[in-house]
């Protein structure tokens, strides 16, 4: 454990304290910029007005569908980036971390691809968001169990067997989508698929917040509560054990907290690449590879970096660019700036 402190000693930048501060600070701006903007820009003082009138009696200067907009569009898409920003974050991490592996991302395990059919068959079968939602999360988690229960069958280094087990299934999912793809309506079926798959906020409401807010919530918080045991898995799975950790049980709490979180953000926003890479890396830069002053950072970067990019997405153009479409562009020149940068290995 000692060797691990150092070395994150050595590494701060930043003081961890008043960098979340300052980074929280940061989140709430980005936050009140991304309700003014989009294709209708909203004056601040519009807003504050919409916002104080639930709780004070302030005279309706404003229409109803200003006030549906900031209720119900622009307010569960801030939510939502937030939530789903720092969750992947964290949960990128702790896999990491997990796997002290820095190429390790939320969606090693397959979550992602069996999610991803769950919507494809949803679209194909059903046509209904609330279906395609509970068919994304339902095969999320299921491919996750699946790649478990194959990395169980051989008696080999049990991290190695989840990374080659989650491969497998990742390909057989992916291929399925594929053949789903294949059979889809070209007119109405396959394009929304595609964008599904290319990842949006701009489905989410209020019921959505309501149904896996919490979710992503509770995995957020086991994360954040168990991340100094995280570091002792950096020592080596012998090491770890002999300090009193049971490894196992760490690692399956680690596994089942970072699932939950990206089925859960999956099955509202679509597949959303690189957050769950790229933030942990610059967490790094920032404060170091301890995980106690880690996690933290990665989540309010992660949460102020997905809004960052919704905003733009929304607003750059006249129609909408899927938000994946942009994380991929803008997270793959950082990740090879990252990797020029710094020395390769854990």
């Amino acid at each position: 454990m000692r060797h691990v402190t150092d070395s994150a000693e050595r590494k701060h930048v930043f003081d961890p304290a008043r960098l979340q501060a300052f980074l929280a600070v940061l989140t709430v701006v980005i936050a009140a910029v991304s309700v003014m903007v989009g294709q209708a820009g909203i004056h601040p003082l519009d807003i504050a007005r919409i916002l104080l009138s639930k709780i004070l009696p302030l005279e309706k200067t404003w229409s109803p569908t200003l006030e549906a907009v900031v209720f119900d569009v622009r307010l569960p898409r801030l939510l939502a980036g937030l939530i789903v920003g720092a969750g992947l974050s964290v949960a990128g991490a702790s896999f990491q971390g997990l796997f002290r592996n820095p190429l390790v991302s939320p969606h090693i395990l397959g979550v992602s691809a069996g999610a991803g059919f769950g919507a494809a068959l949803a679209i194909l079968f059903f046509g209904h968001i609330v279906a395609v939602q509970i068919f994304s999360f339902v095969f999320g988690l299921s491919a996750v169990v699946l790649t478990y229960a194959l990395s169980r069958v051989y008696r080999a280094t049990p991290v190695l067997m989840l990374v080659l087990s989650g491969i497998i299934v990742g390909a057989l999912f992916t291929a399925s989508t594929s053949l789903l793809k294949y059979v889809a309506d070209p007119v109405n079926q396959m394009p929304s698929i595609v964008f599904w798959l290319m990842g949006s906020l701009n489905n989410v409401s209020n019921r959505d917040l309501l149904m896996v807010g919490p979710l992503i919530a509770a995995g957020l918080f086991v994360l954040l509560s168990i991340r100094w045991r995280i570091n002792l898995l950096a020592l080596g799975e012998e090491d770890a054990r002999a300090l009193g950790v049971n490894t196992d049980l760490l690692r399956g709490i680690i596994v089942i907290s970072a699932t939950v979180i990206s089925a859960s953000s999956v099955c509202i926003t679509g597949i959303i690449g690189w957050i769950g890479l790229v933030i942990p890396h610059i967490g790094r830069l920032l404060v170091g590879p301890d995980n106690k002053a880690l996690l933290p950072v990665a989540a309010l970067v992660g949460a102020s970096y997905l809004v960052t990019v919704d905003s733009i997405a929304r607003s750059v153009a006249e129609t909408e660019i899927p938000i994946g479409i942009l994380t991929a562009m803008v997270g793959a020149p950082i990740f090879a700036y990252l990797l020029r940068k710094n020395r390769p290995g854990w």
